[in-house]
């Protein structure tokens, strides 16, 4: 706990085997309440390593995808009380040992999502981040916050924290099962007025760390761009889209 707020950490896992352990061993575990790892039909040990440590570990029979994974996670973690809710991949690539500075940044009141970003330290490529990931990661950002009108360094990072009134309240069960999930939980914070933050997170590339190929980078790439339209038509009211309709989910501010 920090000032007596309840930390989860949700691992959205897939074939997470050999790095899950390294990944928690990291953590700040004095300061993290529970550990949920989601397995989404996973083709190795990954299940196994989870319950090995201890951890709450939930199977997908069948793969759901990043986003379908994410949204177990959340899930979980409101229904086991949790106040700040830390999403960190479990492939050893962002510092398990920030957790509690992107908790304790929503702890603080000035934020309510937090992202671990890559590129504020100015180390991605040091790190291993391929250079045409880097390349596309900098134009997509740049492109989203010029359409967004506000300034993020990254868009992009596995390493986020969240309130618990934000994830009550952003339709996040209506988002896509893929990897555009992430951006469409952030402009979904946006439309709901919720204030977010960054800090800076050193990232390491290797064989056994998660990525995408380029041909599902660039279908990311024209998801992010889609995301970002449906926020901007929904905002001057051109267009309507279930992501942005959050009727029948309980809000109410818990810290």
């Amino acid at each position: 706990m920090i000032l007596n707020k309840k930390i989860a950490v949700v691992m959205p896992a897939y074939n997470a085997g050999k790095t899950l352990q390294m990944t928690y061993d990291e953590m700040p575990h004095e300061y993290v309440d529970e550990v949920i790892v989601v397995d989404d039909a996973s083709r190795d040990d990954t299940p196994a390593v989870a319950r090995s440590l201890g951890l709450k570990t939930i199977v997908h029979e069948k793969n759901k995808g990043y986003g379908g994974n994410q949204k177990t996670c959340y899930r979980s973690a409101l229904e086991g009380g949790a106040d700040i809710i830390v999403m960190l991949h479990p492939d050893y690539q962002y510092s398990p040992r920030l957790v509690t500075a992107l908790a304790s940044m929503i702890v603080s009141g000035h934020y309510d999502f937090v992202l671990g970003s890559r590129i504020l330290g100015g180390t991605a490529i040091k790190g291993g981040m391929p250079v045409y990931k880097y390349v596309s990661n900098r134009f997509l950002t740049m492109f989203e916050n010029w359409l967004l009108g506000i300034k993020l360094s990254e868009y992009h990072t596995g390493f986020r924290a969240f309130s618990r009134q934000l994830l009550e309240t952003i339709p996040f069960e209506k988002n896509s099962d893929d990897f555009i999930f992430d951006n469409e939980m952030i402009v979904q914070a946006l439309h709901f007025g919720f204030k977010i933050g960054e800090i800076s997170c050193p990232t390491k590339y290797f064989d056994e760390a998660s990525s995408i190929n380029f041909s599902r980078s660039v279908t990311y790439g024209l998801g992010v761009v889609a995301a970002s339209l449906k926020y901007i038509c929904q905002k001057h009211g051109v267009a309507r889209f279930p992501i942005f309709d959050n009727s029948g989910k309980a809000t109410g501010k818990t810290y």
